[in-house]
């Protein structure tokens, strides 16, 4: 699992949604999310099945895909 990777599917999937936005609607804090996005730390495993629920893909394709794919190849 690589960090950055991921990072980067994070970001592309918020797209044009506010990090307040996204985190209000997972329970999390902004600045944690902040974090994931940065590659700076790895959700626990209730947080990545909450955002690939939100995001409307697999954890696998989110978090274990080593292509970096875009939205609509996730599923």
């Amino acid at each position: 699992m690589d960090k950055k990777k991921v990072a980067g599917r994070l970001l592309r999937l918020r797209g044009t949604r506010s990090q307040e936005e996204v985190a209000a609607a997972l329970g999390i804090r902004q600045s944690t999310l902040a974090m994931y996005e940065r590659g700076a730390r790895m959700p626990k495993d209730e947080i990545k099945l909450a955002l690939a629920r939100y995001y409307g893909c697999s954890v696998e394709a989110l978090f274990f895909n080593e292509n970096d794919t875009k939205r609509g190849e996730m599923r």
